[in-house]
């Protein structure tokens, strides 16, 4: 291998993704602090924004997914799908990559395509339990596939799988001593108990209309929530609630310190990203999942049930999550035996070092 390797890592759309792909990036110039990495992105997609936050040079390509419910939308897909990878070829062309890499997202697609056309070695990183039909279609030509749960053979050769785990922001899991100083950021009592609801950046409509709903619940207990509504929730709910509602409820639109969040909380209700997920099995705390129902392939469920027969969280479906998530939270916190017994085999499912494992195995591919 030379000593100063070219990637490029290809892939978005979705925090889930992003991170992940930022990790690996992280992994690899610790390991050959020389490499050059290069970023493919989806052109108005998340990743142009946070790559270069994170210190990346990215490229965009006008990509984008099926529309859902708009045929004249979905016409122009072909010709950008093409446009696409022929950006994509060019890309190759000019720098000259020695490995590439896919985290999924509309732009993995073309990228990998135009690799394996080029003979190019490249490796994806299926962070889900259920995988898209890009990454299947991907995986029969891919040197390496790391996942992230059990019975991926299903979808890609088994003799190319490897479970590494998915890479998590160590910053954000490193919760260790911070009990007190997340409950005093978040200007609540350290010593009652506290629920976190999270959403993702933007948002999950259902989790947020169950905690709105069963609010004088949760304080009749005198129970805390950590309530993140997420980007297109927050303004109407503070609209009804006011923004200082009540000392035992914290409402944010997104939670900069997460690691601080996660501390302070005794339960956390969550979305199941296979990310999100990720996060949780490090930070070792009951979780109730409420899978969502707006993803392909329903491969949240899919995410949470990998949990659930391993007894390590407790799943609430979206449909019935408005009547009973808050009661089974409360019931949860209340059940100490249950609540360490989630704890303890969440913990048990953590996989950590997954960037540094996946980082070696790109640069294993480079001859």
């Amino acid at each position: 291998m030379n000593n100063s390797p070219k990637i490029i890592i290809s892939g978005g759309g979705t925090g889930g993704h992003i991170f992940p792909a930022v990790a690996i990036a992280n992994a690899l110039k610790r390991i050959v602090p020389a490499c050059e990495i290069l970023f493919v992105g989806a052109i108005g997609r998340m990743e142009m924004e946070k790559v270069p936050a994170a210190g990346y040079k990215i490229v965009g390509l006008n990509i984008s997914g099926i529309q859902r419910g708009s045929i004249v939308k979905n016409l122009a897909l072909p010709f950008k799908v093409l446009g696409s990878v022929r950006k994509a070829m060019q890309l190759i062309n000019d720098f000259k990559p020695d490995a590439v890499v896919g985290v999924g997202g509309y732009a993995s697609g073309p990228l990998l395509y135009a690799a394996s056309l080029k003979g190019i070695p490249y490796l994806i990183q299926e962070q889900n339990s259920y995988a898209g039909v890009t990454n299947k279609w991907l995986g029969k030509k891919a040197s390496k596939i790391c996942v992230a749960f059990d019975n991926m053979d299903a979808f890609f050769p088994a003799d190319r799988i490897l479970k590494t785990g998915n890479p998590v922001r160590g910053e954000v899991v490193d919760i260790r001593g911070k009990h007190f100083s997340g409950a005093e950021l978040l200007k609540l009592d350290p010593q009652k108990k506290t629920i976190l609801v999270t959403g993702g950046s933007l948002g999950a409509g259902t989790l947020n209309k169950a905690i709105e709903k069963h609010l004088p619940e949760i304080l009749s207990k005198d129970v805390q929530v950590i309530w993140q509504t997420g980007k297109f929730y927050y303004k109407g709910i503070i609209e009804r609630l006011g923004l200082d509602y009540h000392p035992n409820v914290r409402i944010l639109e997104f939670l900069n310190k997460m690691d601080l969040a996660y501390a302070a909380a005794d339960v956390i209700i969550s979305r199941a990203g296979a990310g999100t997920i990720a996060e949780l099995c490090m930070i070792r705390k009951p979780v109730i999942l409420v899978p969502s129902p707006n993803v392909a392939e329903d491969h949240q469920t899919k995410n949470a049930l990998a949990l659930v027969k391993n007894n390590a969280a407790v799943l609430i479906n979206d449909r019935s999550a408005e009547d009973t998530l808050v009661t089974e939270a409360l019931k949860l916190l209340n059940d100490k035996a249950h609540s360490e017994l989630l704890a303890d085999n969440i913990g048990k499912m953590a996989l950590p070092m997954a960037d540094e494992i996946i980082a070696k195995e790109v640069l294993k591919l480079i001859k």
